[in-house]
């Protein structure tokens, strides 16, 4: 187990928390990298009680994901977006069509 805590969003979202939650899933997927780790699954990091909008972070979350493995081949086998709502799953379906 990885664990990460993602940035809470007090004020308003800005570009600072928006990258910080975007490290939060780089770091986990070097982690994973570094001890090769093939297969991780990510809740909805800084959601629900840390208050980022669940789209923005979905969005970030995907994205990330993507990037890193772009940059580094083939290094997972599985990489799983756990969501606990219904909303969460509509979001997540959207953006990976």
């Amino acid at each position: 187990m990885i664990h990460t805590v993602g940035p809470i969003v007090y004020g308003g979202l800005n570009q600072a928390l928006c990258q910080d939650l975007r490290n939060c899933y780089e770091n986990v997927l070097q982690c994973c990298l570094e001890h090769k780790i093939r297969s991780v699954a990510f809740c909805c990091i800084s959601t629900g009680e840390f208050h980022f909008p669940n789209e923005k972070a979905a969005e970030i979350a995907v994205k990330a994901v993507t990037d890193f493995l772009e940059k580094n081949g083939d290094c997972m086998e599985r990489i799983i977006f756990n969501v606990f709502k219904e909303n969460d799953y509509e979001i997540y379906k959207n953006i990976l069509e």
